[in-house]
Parts: structure tokens; C-alpha cells; sequence
């Protein structure tokens, strides 16, 4: 029970903070809502009543919210550069040519779904979520290096990669155990906040803290926003495969129906 709870603040998570970065490498306004959450935005305007959020300069993108919804709107003003000493994770390369590593940079599809469900049941992580982080961080790549020396599939620092006991960042299985390990230490630290922890997990903890939020850094909005919109995408096709499939059969005459049964940790 305890990961379907965990799964659907994450989810909820997600799909509150997802409108906050889909404009995430410049904002003009910042919207704080009275329920707690934060809304970037371009502009807003009042409409039928209505108070519209416009995520982009044009009037097309936008959502909507009563008017007692929102608390208060700020200026904000353009970003800070992150600082070169960031943990922020650059787009990966390819490893360098003349670099050898015991690992092909070419994983089967199934295998990594395999490996990263394994993960995922361990450390209480949606499946979908960790493939969203993969894409994001290396497409998939088990060989790829940042220019900041991200390594591997989740792109591990060799520091926190070393923290987490990952003795070769390049070896898919390893670098997923770490990863993943890593991804739920930073959901329980900041209490199953998806937007949070993807934000530490790209710029470091000590960013999060130090703006006591998602730091202001371009990139890193970018990321978060780019992980969850790839994580929520994936849960929205998996619902409607599974409406599409129909509901379960149900049972012969005599057999009892199964209950509601709890997910173990």
C-alpha cells in the first residue's frame, strides 16, 4: 500500500508542478497558489471571470484558475547561470573514442524495462518515472559522459556514484542500482516532491536547499520540466492502453472475487 500511496503523490506531484516548466528557460511572472504550489508563467489575465495563466508569449498555451485560488503574483526576474561547481548535468556525450568500458553502449529495449522495473520495486519508484529519467539523462546510453563527467544510463557522478557503492558507473545493472537508489533518497528527503527531487538530482541538493526550492537555473527547470512531461505522458498511455484493454474479467458463478490486495514495499 505503501507504494501505491507513494506512486500517486508522485504522480499528483508531477501534474501540479508540470504547468510551472513548460516555459522553463524564461518566466515573467510567478504565481503562488493558496494551496502551496507555484505557478511560473509568462503573463496572466482575467477572463469570463477566470484567471488564465498563459505559459508561453502568445495566448494559446494556458490554464486556469479561480480567482481565490491564487494568493499573489510576483515579477520574476531572469535567472541566474548556475555556478561551474553545480552538479547540474550537461546533455550527455558519447564516451571519448580512445575510452574503453566493458559494457556495450547498446541496450535491448526489454532488457532496461526489466532492469529498471527490478529497480523501481526496490526503491518504491514507478517504473515510468525511471525510464523518463534515463531518456533525459543519457537517451538510453550506457556508455555516455557529460561534460561535467555524468556517467552511464542515470548519469552518476563519480563522487555519488562512489557514495552509493557503484564501483563502475558503466555497467547498466550498477549504475541503475545506484541511480535509483539515489532518485528514492532524494523522494524521502523532500518528502515524495517529484519536482524537488528531479531538481536535486540534477543540480544538487545544496542548490535545492540554498533556494529553498527549484534552483533558478535554466537548465535545471528545463530538466524537470522535461522528465516530468516524459513521466506523465507515459502514465497517461499507460491508462488508456489499460481502459482499452477493458475491465477484468469477471468471475464464474461460485468463484469468489478476488480482494483488494496491498503492494509490499
Amino acid at each position: 500500500m505503501r507504494l501505491i500511496l507513494r506512486k500517486m503523490r508522485t504522480l499528483l506531484l508531477a501534474l501540479a508542478v508540470l504547468a510551472a516548466f513548460v516555459s522553463a528557460g524564461r518566466a515573467a511572472e510567478r504565481v503562488i497558489l493558496r494551496n502551496g504550489f507555484v505557478q511560473l508563467c509568462d503573463h496572466h489575465a482575467q477572463v469570463d471571470g477566470r484567471v488564465r495563466l498563459y505559459l508561453t508569449a502568445g495566448e494559446d498555451n494556458y490554464i486556469e484558475f479561480a480567482p481565490e485560488e491564487i494568493a499573489t503574483v510576483e515579477q520574476v526576474a531572469d535567472p541566474p547561470v548556475p555556478p561551474d561547481e553545480s552538479a547540474a548535468a550537461s546533455r550527455p556525450n558519447p564516451a571519448p573514442s580512445g575510452t574503453q568500458h566493458p559494457v556495450s553502449a547498446n541496450l535491448n529495449p526489454g532488457d532496461l524495462n526489466e532492469m529498471l522495473a527490478r529497480a523501481g520495486q526496490a526503491h518504491n519508484l514507478d517504473v515510468d518515472l525511471l525510464l523518463s529519467v534515463v531518456k533525459a539523462e543519457s537517451g538510453g546510453n550506457a556508455q555516455a559522459v557529460s561534460r561535467a563527467g555524468a556517467q552511464g544510463l542515470m548519469q552518476l557522478m563519480p563522487q555519488t556514484a562512489a557514495e552509493l557503492g557503484v564501483r563502475n558507473s558503466f555497467a547498466p545493472e550498477d549504475n541503475v542500482r545506484g541511480g535509483s537508489a539515489y532518485l528514492d533518497a532524494l523522494l524521502t528527503r523532500y518528502r515524495d516532491n517529484l519536482a524537488l527531487a528531479l531538481a536535486a538530482y540534477n543540480a544538487g541538493p545544496a542548490a535545492v536547499d540554498k533556494y529553498h526550492g527549484i534552483p533558478p537555473y535554466a537548465e535545471t527547470r528545463a530538466y524537470v520540466a522535461r522528465v516530468i512531461h516524459e513521466f506523465n505522458l507515459r502514465v497517461l498511455a499507460r491508462e488508456a492502453q489499460a481502459r482499452r484493454a477493458g475491465p477484468p474479467a469477471r468471475p464464474s458463478t461460485g468463484q469468489a472475487a478476488a480482494g483488494p490486495q496491498e503492494t509490499a514495499r
